[in-house]
């Protein structure tokens, strides 16, 4: 077992919302700097910039989690997370075809960079990523899980799209393992508040979801999980085991 300083929810130059520094390896060099050893990469909606930002990752030792925040039908965020890359992609195909085809704006929500393993610009996404997508809460639940992943409501102690804020509780279906806050000192009364978590003895994880290399987690969320013998595949594993209440320590 080892412990490991985590940030499970940025973003990069994809999320239109996100600023055009925070390309794949300048969040990777951002993270090692902060000494994190695990970073997820969770643009609004796609998942386009994973495969760059794993070979950055693996360029600075980091490990990569491949993800997106989807903005599901309800207009809540969920942050839905992989065990590898090819299971993300795959989803965010999926999450595609769901899509509302409205074409972005730059100069009102910001560019949406695609960028290469070299940090240069591919391309730019033409349709606007932050509008709520045809898909419900249930469904990205069961369709994340079908991939092997963990799908778990993000920043619920925020009122932008928080599950609280839109939902007005936090509900019993579906039955999620895990949840996300944007500050780790409203635990005590998010625990408080919503009995449910405690009950479901749901694993909770506080992440940055940075839109700025400044915004970057500088002490990282810290779990221990199961390491042995190593490699990133493992660890990836175990995080995602961990994120579905099948193991590993809190210690946030």
């Amino acid at each position: 077992m080892s412990r490991y300083r985590c940030d499970l929810h940025i973003h990069s130059c994809l999320s239109p919302c996100g600023d055009d520094d925070m390309t794949p390896a300048n969040i990777a060099g951002m993270a090692t700097l902060n000494g994190l050893q695990i970073v997820a990469l969770t643009d609004h909606n796609s998942t386009k910039n994973c495969p760059a930002f794993f070979k950055a990752a693996k360029a600075y030792g980091i490990i990569p989690v491949a993800g997106t925040e989807l903005t599901t039908s309800e207009d809540v965020h969920a942050v839905c997370l992989f065990r590898s890359l090819e299971d993300a992609m795959d989803f965010g195909e999926f999450v595609e075809s769901r899509r509302m085809q409205i074409k972005n704006e730059p100069d009102i929500f910001g560019h949406q960079l695609i960028m290469d393993e070299n940090d240069e610009i591919c391309s730019e996404e033409e349709f606007l990523l932050i509008n709520a997508v045809n898909i419900s809460l249930d469904e990205a639940h069961e369709e994340v899980t079908r991939r092997g992943g963990v799908c778990f409501p993000a920043h619920i102690d925020r009122s932008s799209n928080g599950i609280i804020a839109m939902l007005g509780d936090f509900p019993p279906e579906p039955h999620f393992t895990a949840f996300e806050l944007n500050d780790i000192a409203s635990l005590e009364d998010s625990l408080f508040r919503f009995p449910i978590i405690s009950e479901r003895g749901l694993v909770h994880v506080a992440s940055s979801d940075a839109h700025y290399l400044t915004d970057i987690s500088e002490k990282g969320f810290e779990i221990e999980l199961d390491d042995e013998p190593y490699s990133s595949d493992r660890v990836r594993n175990a995080l995602i085991d961990y994120l579905l209440g099948k193991g590993g320590e809190n210690n946030g």
